[in-house]
């Protein structure tokens, strides 16, 4: 095939090592050479590898997507090196490409053979302050699922000691849930007395709440409860504290968000979060609104084959925009 780049690389990326493929000009039949080295993953030997690369004149440079061991190869590759690009591959394209020989050629020595050639494409690698406010928010997204799993253990050890609270109440999270719980982990058994603890709209299910909180709450299930509630609020004050951060992080996108605010269902955090995934201006990066429904895995599958239809299911996409986008739909 056609060699379109001269002088390209190919990066496998492991955890502690890399090996490096680089094509040049050389004796081979095909008019090329390669040649091999590997480097430990410590962030300076990776600059070193980067300065290298430019001492060979490599202009473009390739690697498969390995999760987080391929971001600090990628980002010493941009900060160290002057390549005219630096691609990060997903994987699963790259096996897709026939032709692959069964002898002992490596992973960097086949990636960089696609590369000369121009059959890779790069995935899409946010600017900076875009992946910066990705991992926040990001986390953020976890903080928010880890209270949830704690508000339901604490349930299941209400449930375990009789107390019914929340058979009767929206949440036991509530002003008044939170109340009772903590009356009865400071030792109040009396449910009358309890149910009394009821604020706002849950005064007229008094009589109920007095039969929900008469149970075998023993000193177990008080520490429990404490236990859990102190965890709960440990990562309420976390969450506020990365909303705090998510505002300062959105400032230099603010036309953006109130623009994605404007369409119904989409409050300002879900719009942070879908610019966190995409970039502020979708058309830098994907060529129309199909390549974006497709990336993010949002679109039913097209597998036809003589005139029929074999398959709708949608590709996996991206598993952390998928969620938003379903939540203001």
């Amino acid at each position: 095939m056609q060699v379109l780049y001269e002088r390209c690389a190919a990066v496998d990326v492991g955890k502690d090592v890399i090996a490096v493929a680089v094509r040049l000009p050389g004796d081979d039949r095909d008019g090329q050479q390669t040649v091999k080295r590997t480097f430990k993953t410590f962030y300076g030997v990776l600059a070193e590898a980067a300065r290298w690369l430019v001492s060979l004149g490599v202009t473009h440079v390739a690697m498969e997507a390995t999760g987080i061991y391929s971001m600090p190869v990628y980002h010493a590759l941009i900060e160290h090196g002057d390549f005219e690009k630096v691609l990060v591959c997903n994987a699963g394209h790259v096996k897709n490409v026939p032709g692959r020989k069964t002898d002992l050629l490596t992973d960097a020595e086949w990636l960089v053979q696609l590369l000369e050639c121009g059959l890779l494409a790069g995935s899409f690698i946010p600017p900076a302050d875009i992946k910066a406010a990705r991992d926040v928010i990001r986390y953020r997204a976890k903080i928010v699922q880890s209270r949830t799993s704690e508000i339901q253990r604490l349930g299941n050890v209400l449930q375990d000691a009789g107390i019914k609270i929340d058979s009767v109440a929206s949440s036991i999270v509530t002003k008044s849930g939170r109340a009772m719980i903590e009356a009865l982990i400071d030792g109040e058994r009396r449910p009358a007395v309890l149910a009394d603890l009821a604020k706002g709209r849950m005064r007229p299910k008094i009589p109920d709440l007095a039969m929900a909180l008469e149970g075998r709450f023993g000193e177990h299930h008080a520490l429990m409860c404490r236990l859990h509630l102190d965890h709960i609020d440990h990562l309420e004050a976390m969450t506020a504290k990365l909303d705090a951060q998510i505002e300062a992080m959105m400032a230099p996108f603010r036309a953006a968000r109130d623009l994605l605010t404007t369409i119904p269902g989409t409050g300002a955090l879900a719009a942070a979060a879908v610019i966190s995934e995409i970039g502020p201006d979708v058309r830098e990066f994907f060529p129309d609104a199909a390549h974006l429904a497709s990336w993010a895995g949002m679109c039913p599958g097209n597998h036809e084959s003589a005139g029929k239809h074999r398959s709708g299911k949608r590709r996996k996409g991206n598993q952390h925009l998928q969620p938003v986008l379903v939540e203001c739909a």
